[in-house]
Order: structure tokens, then sequence, then C-alpha cells
């Protein structure tokens, strides 16, 4: 057995804590670049705390999901004020940004030096430049992993910046912060929180440390995903699921994901669709697929014996089989009323290059088996 693992600098979890950053930036730098999302109203508390500290302030918004370009206009941002701190507030479609220009400020040439899959791929210079990393949602984990994933638009694919260096100095989570996500939101982001306790779980770099996250990440999702969506002022719900979406960042930094996510990219990519809502729908169709393909090509592999476990802890029934935690995810989506993918316009005519970009991509190669094209095509076809 041989596995490392690797996370923010610092992690500070608690109602409230979003009141630490402005004493925290200051042993990090002078002048911040502060990335959030499209309302600055909604940051203003934290900008207000960053100037009393003394801080010089430069927003950057993102309004949606990030682009290439997107980082590279918030890196020309940065240089033009003399920012040596970036600190990102708001979904992970913003802290993936804060991340990326971190990464690409103090790293010479241009992002596709580094990018993965439609770039060079190669390794980062130097350290990112500090970056504190505050979730607005309960989903991605970006706070404590070690990627940005950025549209490269030209190819029409989501690819990462992936780098040691890029993980936060400092991670705060603060479960306040998501009390006022509507629950469309809540439903995706949540099932995209799930899907990376799962994931990392069945993946084939599983290791004990990243396996007791996963767990207790399951347990509190089990409780609590419905729960947040439908009520979403339960201050404990709201605790649990922040906490599942800080420990799937944790497992997916050190252990891998799998075909759930490696569908996400190309969709990501070649439509109008949230990464979390992708998760979502994918996520009981890819576990059903594969289940089926380890019966049928490796019905000796232990790796049965988890999707069982899964099953067993979703479901809260200690003989559980796998077929039911499947069927247990497929009530929850439809009760969150999850869309199929052609709400975001995807067709049958678009499955082979979502196929062979998945194929691709580096969350597949996560993935407990190799899938056939055919099985891919399955996948699609059932979440279309």
């Amino acid at each position: 057995m041989r596995f490392e693992f690797a996370t923010a600098n610092r992690v500070v979890f608690g109602a409230g804590t979003v009141k630490e950053a402005a004493p925290a930036a200051r042993a990090f730098g002078e002048r911040a670049l502060v990335v959030i999302g499209d309302s600055v109203e909604r940051a203003e508390g934290l900008l207000a705390q960053l100037r009393a500290a003394g801080l010089a302030v430069s927003v950057f918004q993102v309004f949606d999901e990030p682009k290439v370009e997107t980082a590279l206009a918030g890196v020309t941002q940065a240089r033009a004020q003399n920012c040596n701190l970036v600190i990102a507030l708001g979904g992970g479609s913003v802290l993936d940004t804060g991340k990326a220009i971190a990464a690409l400020l103090t790293n010479p040439g241009e992002p596709y030096d580094y990018l993965e899959v439609v770039g060079r791929g190669q390794a980062l210079v130097n350290p990112s430049a500090p970056m504190i990393a505050i979730p607005t949602t309960a989903g991605t984990g970006s706070e404590v992993t070690r990627n940005a994933v950025l549209a490269a638009t030209q190819q029409k694919v989501k690819v990462s910046l992936r780098s040691p260096w890029m993980l936060p100095r400092l991670a705060i989570v603060d479960p306040e912060l998501t009390y006022s996500l509507p629950p469309a939101v809540t439903a995706s982001t949540g099932l995209d929180a799930l899907t990376q306790v799962i994931e990392p779980f069945l993946s084939n770099a599983a290791n004990p440390m990243t396996d007791a996250l996963c767990r207790e990440g399951m347990r509190r999702a089990a409780r609590s995903l419905r729960q947040a969506c439908e009520h979403g002022d339960d201050a404990l719900a709201r605790e649990d699921m922040s906490l599942v979406s800080l420990f799937g960042g944790m497992a997916l930094a050190n252990a891998k994901l799998g075909a759930v996510h490696g569908f996400a990219g190309p969709i990501g990519g070649m439509f109008p669709a949230p990464h979390g809502a992708v998760c979502a729908r994918l996520l009981p169709i890819v576990l059903e697929v594969n289940w089926r393909a380890i019966q049928e090509r490796m019905p000796q592999s232990i790796i049965l014996q988890r999707f069982d476990e899964v099953a067993q802890i979703l479901t809260g029934k200690g003989q559980a089989r796998a077929d039911e935690g499947i069927a247990w995810l497929k009530e929850l989506a439809a009760a969150l009323k999850i869309p199929p993918l052609a709400e975001y316009g995807v067709t049958t005519a678009d499955f082979p290059v979502i196929a062979a970009q998945a194929q691709k991509a580096s969350s597949m190669k996560g993935n407990p088996l190799e899938l056939t094209e055919s099985e891919l095509l399955k996948i699609l076809g059932m979440a279309g």
C-alpha cells in the first residue's frame, strides 16, 4: 500500500467563520484580488472587513462557469493592480477561477502550457500566489482540491489546470453562507458533493484516509441532502452538506473520480449545463452500468462489496445490496427534480462525440473498470 494525502494548508470550519478571513489575509499580502460571483451585494460584508483590516481590494466578478479567458482576464487585472493575494468567495466556478488566477499570476507562459488534455500539461514552475477559498455552496469541495476546471471554448471541453501548489493556503467553510441557496441549487450542488464521496470510494485509487472521509460524507448526505433542499433554514442539515462537500474535495484530491466526472467535463464544455446538475443526473446511471459491467467482467472483484457498502450507508439497511442503493439514488434525483440532459440541448446525435471526449478525460482514469464505447453510449442514452 502506498498513498499520499494533501489538502489546504489550513482549514477552518464552522458557522460565522467567514469573519476570520480578513485577519488571516493580512499575513498573506496587502493587495487582494477578490474573486466573486455576479452579486457584489453578497460580498459586501467580506469586502468591508478586508478594507477595515487595511487591505487594498480589487474586485473581479465571474458571471458563469469559468473559461480560460476568464482566468486570463483575472490575471491581467491582478497584475495591473499589483495584487499579491487572491481571495475567492463563491461557488465552485468562483473558487476554480480564483485558484487558476493565483497559479497563473506567478508562473510564466500561457494557460495552455499547463492545461491537461488540450494543453501541454506541463508542471507549474512556481508556487501559486497565496490564496484563500471561501465556498458559498455545498458542492464542489474546490476549497481543498489541487485543480481548477476551466472551459476551453475552441475545443468545447472542460479541462483542469492541476498542481499540488494550487491547494489554497486557507479554506474557510462557513455553512451560514449556504443558507440562502435556492432548492434547485442546493439539490444539484448537493448531489455533486454526494458524487464526490461515492466516486473516490469506488475508484481504483481509493485509500484508507479517503475511505474514512467518503464513508462519513455519505452518511451525512443520506440524512441531510433532501432536508437541506426542502428546509433551507435547517442549520444542522446545512452544516452536514458543507462537511460532505469538504470531505468530497479532500477525497477526490487524494484518490480519483470516475465516469460521472469523466462525462461532466465534455458535456459542460459543449452545452450550457451546470456541472452539479450534470453529475446529479449521471450518478445513479453510471453506478448501475459500472456495477453490471463489473459483475460481468470482474465477478470476483472486491469492488462489488464496496457497491453494497454504498447502498448500506445510503439506505440505512445493514444488508442492502448495490441495486437498492442505485434505486435510492434514482428516487432521490426524481424527488429533487433533476432534469435529463436533453434539458440542456444534448441530443442523441451528440452522444458519439461526448463519449469520445469522455474516454480522454482525466477523471475517467479513476473509474473502477474501463467502460466500452457501447456502455458509454448506453449511459448517455439513459441520462438523455
